[in-house]
């Protein structure tokens, strides 16, 4: 973590002049649709779970919204899911696995690609589900888009063939700095629920919200990360904490969106929702220095609109 410069303020809370340090990631929308909205949300839990960070699983993933039947292909009501992996190869495993294991079994099901397709930079999804048809797979080309129906139990699965993928930009993120747990968690949920309605942006951890922050190595070679120490409160006094007097619970919000703009209009609006929340005492942003990404998201800019 580089030090605070300065700080800011936002609706009366402190707001440290600092930066969240994000980077790039291959990301990618399925549009989930089933009979009923229950079966639509019941897939997309299915498929977004264990999906919070890539140091520990194979992508990243989280509910983007819910969809209206007029807002789906086939009319009928549906979710759009969004999707980051380190590169496209890797977007395109976890993505199989997923649907497969995921979507394709989930009663009433169809799947289908939701970002413009650049052949160059495209996905194979439902052109590598479909052997799963055992030779009863069929293909149809509507409107120079390629579908699988895929032959199970309850009828037929039909799945996009190819699905597009978009430069996306994931390790956005805010730190709420409060007085107690209770109104640091209600800032949190605040904060998670106005970002999550910015188009295009995902908060992969659970409910939005991550209560165990890390810093980057640990005194176990074998981790990649441990706990990070300088913002838990019991540990104050016995590390360099960066914690304020008075201060009891730090949450944290990771963001991924499909581009840097609309991850920086959902971390603006996830600040100012918690600085409206009594008992926050400071909000600010995690970086490594400007070593890790390539793209800074400065807290000051987003505060003067700049």
């Amino acid at each position: 973590m580089s030090e605070p410069i300065a700080s800011l303020a936002l609706n009366g809370v402190e707001v440290i002049d600092t930066f969240a340090e994000a980077f790039g990631m291959s990301a990618a929308r399925v549009v989930v649709t089933a009979e009923s909205a229950r079966w639509a949300v019941e897939a997309a839990r299915a498929a977004t779970g264990y999906a919070a960070s890539v140091i520990g699983c194979d992508a990243e993933a989280g509910l983007e919204k819910e969809l209206t039947p007029a807002e789906t292909p086939d009319g009928r009501p549906g979710v759009s899911l969004l999707f980051f992996a380190f590169s496209r190869d890797a977007l395109q495993k976890a993505l199989v696995n997923r649907v497969a294991q995921c979507i394709l079994t989930c009663p009433t099901t169809a799947c289908f690609n939701g970002l413009p397709i650049d052949p160059t930079r495209s996905i194979r999804i439902g052109g590598n589900l479909r052997f799963f048809g055992d030779g009863w797979q069929i293909s149809k080309l509507l409107d120079g888009k390629r579908y699988w129906r895929v032959p199970v139990m309850d009828g037929e699965f039909l799945c996009e063939d190819v699905f597009g993928t978009a430069k996306g930009v994931a390790g956005g993120n805010i730190l709420i700095v409060a007085n107690t747990q209770a109104s640091g968690l209600k800032a949190a949920e605040d904060a998670v629920d106005a970002a999550r309605a910015v188009p295009g942006v995902i908060l992969p951890f659970p409910g939005g919200v991550v209560r165990s922050g890390s810093k980057v190595g640990s005194k176990y070679k074998k981790l990649r990360a441990s706990t990070n120490d300088a913002y838990c409160p019991s540990l104050r006094g016995a590390v360099k904490s960066e914690l304020p007097d008075g201060v009891n619970a730090v949450y944290e919000l990771v963001i991924d969106g499909l581009d840097l703009a609309a991850v920086e209009r959902a971390t603006w609006e996830a600040m100012l929702a918690a600085t409206r929340v009594p008992g926050v005492k400071r909000i600010t942003a995690g970086n490594y220095g400007g070593k890790l990404g390539p793209f800074h998201i400065r807290l000051r800019a987003l505060i003067e609109g700049t």
